[in-house]
This record gives C-alpha cells, sequence and structure tokens, in this order.
C-alpha cells in the first residue's frame, strides 16, 4: 500500500532531474599568509666625497631617472687646495718664461762662440723640467676638480625615492646613504612556516588579496635557506601596485589536497536554522563547510550529513 502512494507523490511534486551520484572530489587546501611588497632593485644613492650636505633636491614619494642629482656636497678644503695649486702653477709658469729667455741668450750666446754646449744644454733641461712640473701640477687640479664634481650624489637607477635620511647641512661621510630608491618594478616576498616548505612548488598559482582587489600571482622563487623556521618566497604579480613599498597583503597558498563532498550552492538550502539537502531518499540535515569555485560554479563543502553515493535532487519551488 505504500509503495502506490510514494510514487503518487513523486510523480505530484516538483523535483528536477536526479543528479548524479555524489562522489568525492579533491579540493585544494590553502594556507593564509601575509606578503610584503617590495622593490625588486633597492639601492642607496652614496655619497662618493666627505662634507657637508648643502643642497637637496628630493623627498621620499619622488620618482627619479637615472643619474639624476639628489643633492650636493661641498668640502670647503677642495677650494683651498685648488688656489695653492694654481698659485704654484703660476710660480712655475714665471719660471718657464724665464728659462725660456735664458735659453734664447744662450743659444745667441752659442752661435757668437761665447758660451759653451754644454751650458746651452743646461738650459734647455731647466725648461723641459719646468714644463714637466706645470704638466703635473696641472694633473693635480684635475684631480681636485673631479673631487669637487663627485660632491653631486647621482641616482644609481630610475625608480622610486623610498628614504632620505639626511638633511641639507649634515656631514656627510664618503659611502654614506643619501637616499635609497627602489626600482626594477615590485614582486612579492613571503615568509612561510618550515612545516608547508615542502608543499611549495615553483610556478603554483597564489591568490592575493590587495587593497585593489583580488589578483593572481605565480610562485617564482623558493629560497633553500630557512630562517626563524620561515622559508623565504617570491611571488610574481602583474600589475601590483607600487605605491606603498613594504605594505602587507593578504596572501592564500596551496599547501596540499584533500578529498571532499561538494554539492552546487543552490541545492543547500536552510529552514528552521537548519540546513538542508533534498536527497533521493528525502532531506538530509546537513553541515556547510567552505565554498570552493570549480570552472565557474559555487559548490558547498559538506562536512557531515551526506556520504559518497548518494543521489543528489532538487526541489521545486
Amino acid at each position: 500500500m505504500r509503495m502506490p502512494v510514494m510514487t503518487a507523490l513523486l510523480l505530484v511534486l516538483p523535483l528536477a532531474a536526479l543528479a548524479e551520484p555524489l562522489v568525492p572530489v579533491t579540493v585544494t587546501e590553502w594556507k593564509s599568509v601575509y606578503g610584503r611588497i617590495e622593490a625588486r632593485d633597492r639601492l642607496p644613492a652614496r655619497a662618493r666625497l666627505g662634507g657637508t650636505l648643502v643642497e637637496l633636491a628630493v623627498t621620499e614619494g619622488e620618482t627619479v631617472t637615472a643619474g639624476q642629482v639628489l643633492g650636493r656636497i661641498v668640502d670647503e678644503k677642495l677650494g683651498l687646495q685648488m688656489q695653492a695649486v694654481d698659485a704654484q702653477t703660476a710660480t712655475l709658469e714665471a719660471q718657464l718664461t724665464n728659462a725660456r729667455t735664458e735659453l734664447t741668450r744662450g743659444e745667441d750666446l752659442l752661435a757668437r762662440g761665447v758660451t759653451t754646449v754644454q751650458r746651452l744644454d743646461a738650459l734647455r733641461t731647466q725648461v723641459d723640467v719646468l714644463q714637466g712640473q706645470i704638466a703635473a701640477v696641472a694633473a693635480q687640479r684635475l684631480v681636485l676638480e673631479q673631487q669637487a664634481a663627485e660632491g653631486a650624489v647621482l641616482a644609481p637607477s630610475a625608480g622610486l625615492v623610498l628614504d632620505v635620511p639626511l638633511s641639507v647641512g649634515a656631514v656627510v661621510m664618503p659611502g654614506e646613504a643619501v637616499a635609497v630608491l627602489g626600482g626594477g618594478g615590485t614582486f612579492l616576498r613571503l615568509a612561510v612556516p618550515e612545516r608547508h616548505a615542502t608543499a611549495l612548488k615553483e610556478g603554483d598559482s597564489i591568490e592575493i588579496d590587495s587593497p585593489d582587489g583580488q589578483s593572481q600571482g605565480t610562485l617564482a622563487r623558493i629560497y633553500p635557506l630557512i630562517e626563524n623556521g620561515r622559508v623565504v618566497a617570491d611571488v610574481e604579480v602583474a600589475g601590483l601596485s607600487s605605491r606603498f613599498v613594504d605594505a602587507r597583503v593578504l596572501v592564500r597558498l596551496p599547501v596540499g589536497q584533500r578529498q571532499a563532498l561538494l554539492v552546487p550552492e543552490a541545492l543547500v538550502h536552510t529552514a528552521h536554522g537548519l540546513d538542508f539537502v533534498e536527497t533521493a531518499t528525502g532531506p538530509r540535515a546537513v553541515v556547510p563547510g567552505e565554498r570552493h569555485v570549480i570552472n565557474g560554479q559555487t559548490l558547498v563543502e559538506i562536512v557531515s550529513g551526506l556520504q559518497a553515493g548518494d543521489d543528489l535532487v532538487e526541489a521545486g519551488e
């Protein structure tokens, strides 16, 4: 007597076509960590000359080009040394003028047979020595001029000014950083707990939640050195914002796979505070888990209430 009744009910109820038997699906386990946006090239613009910083042409956040003058350092001792070199050059030139006059007079005397060849050779040697001394002093002045020119602090590459640790009037030592530049684009650097090190593979797809929205990245490099219990990895992201360097963004890493029972989100309905899924044998109370998007379809993981092989149906309105 019950079978005809059940058959009649099935004919009356507006049920949709039966789905395929429920089978476990392999899903990816994700680990949420924070990544840090870093500049690919972080280069300091260093002072090549010791002295006083008299000019500073940039501030944090400005974009500069390679070779641009960022500041200027002056060493007052160089100016005094160049004055001394100029005075020495004037003295040598005066001596050279006198030596040339003596040489001309000696040549005239030799032509008249009054002086000796040995005396004339000495005069020529004196002229050559003075010319050599003047050339050496001129080279010394070029060195001083080059040192003064190195007071200009140049940008080592094009990029964004990240930090300017000095101010005008500061005493600067050779090699000290006047500004720090970030260039060459940006990338994400991660520090992942070492227990997930074996699950990471170069080329894995990474999900990123940034202030500009969700995006995808690729795990480009995994460093072999583990520091403080963490593995360092780099992620390449197309169009990653470089507005804030060292900003932290949330990243989801694939750290493993497991079997799960997934059903379409439309098959899960809520009544009286409980979640149900219609099966061929009637509604089942279930405990839903996280949602997964596979091939553009939203699926809900069922933690309990269903088992593999159950036939699911969709209840009509």
